[in-house]
């Protein structure tokens, strides 16, 4: 029996789920709508996409390197409960595997790599939410590729990053990782900040200063030399290095005969908005008394 779109798009407004999914399940079922339904909810798909508008603002950063390769990928779940379970972390682990064996180099074209098993990365996905009950989401991926030396660090599997300097070794890459892990910074050098931050910073120092009664070219020393210490502590290289904070990151990198050329930082849940619980209300809520 032939699958018409209408067929498909009845049985995906229905079950909610997506639309390879409905055409493959009508066409398990010789077309017939409501066991097309049935097909889905055996598979798993239904539970699967209406998970998927779920905040997923915990879970885990797969870092993987081999040779001139390598790759970070955050993947999220629901919860941190979730994040620490087996089926999660082994999923972490094979997406991570895959993208660095693959040529992908974003998370659209990552869905459709193929894992171990013969799945692709979306297959499993949505296999996963099954089996653990909550949304799960490949959200971001860096792929670094690099013949200079690139230095990976983990932190508690929440944040990863990743370095390429020019000269130096390993030890130091891996030690200015840290330091991005711990210190965030925005940029890596001066020249990288935007015009309009450095504008912004510009006039709040003149703010700082102009009641000051200082003579005006007294003024625009102050002035500069407030904004290149506000510039500095925004990069990378002008900030203490965490390691030795008595050298900036640029100093320490100079001493080992290195360059620092770019950095990658990833943290898990960055950017989204997590839902606030308010357990009291809840339980209000349940008991119907709110």
């Amino acid at each position: 029996m032939d699958i018409t779109a209408s067929m498909v798009k009845e049985l995906r407004e229905r079950s909610g789920a997506g639309m390879m999914e409905c055409k493959k399940a009508l066409e398990a079922v010789k077309g017939d709508i409501d066991a097309g339904i049935e097909h889905l909810r055996k598979t798993g798909m239904i539970k699967a996409e209406k998970k998927a508008g779920r905040i997923a603002a915990e879970g885990r950063i797969a870092l993987v390197q081999a040779g001139t390769d390598s790759v970070m990928i955050e993947i999220n779940s629901e919860t941190d409960f979730v994040a620490k379970d087996d089926n999660f972390l082994k999923f972490v682990d094979a997406v991570g595997q895959a993208a660095l064996t693959s040529a992908c180099a974003d998370v659209d074209a990552l869905k459709s790599v193929l894992l171990a098993d013969g799945s692709s990365v979306d297959e499993a996905r949505n296999a996963l939410i099954t089996k653990v009950g909550e949304n799960v989401q490949v959200r971001r991926m860096a792929r670094l590729h690099s013949n200079a030396i690139v230095g990976g660090y983990l932190h508690g599997g929440k944040i990863g990053v990743l370095v390429e300097i020019e000269g130096g070794d390993m030890e130091l890459a891996r030690g200015i990782a840290m330091h991005v892990a711990a210190i965030n910074p925005p940029y890596l050098g001066v020249d990288q900040v935007p015009a309009e931050i450095v504008a912004r910073e510009k006039d709040i120092a003149l703010a700082q200063v102009k009641d000051s009664g200082k003579p005006a070219e007294i003024l625009e020393k102050m002035i500069a030399g407030k904004l290149k210490k506000t510039l500095a502590e925004m990069t990378l290289l002008g900030q203490p290095y965490v390691r030795d904070n008595t050298v900036t990151v640029e100093e320490a990198a100079k001493k080992a005969g290195a360059v620092v050329k770019h950095f990658v930082r990833l943290a898990v849940g960055e950017g989204i908005e997590k839902k606030e619980e308010n357990f009291a209300d809840e339980v209000m809520k349940q008991a119907g008394l709110a």
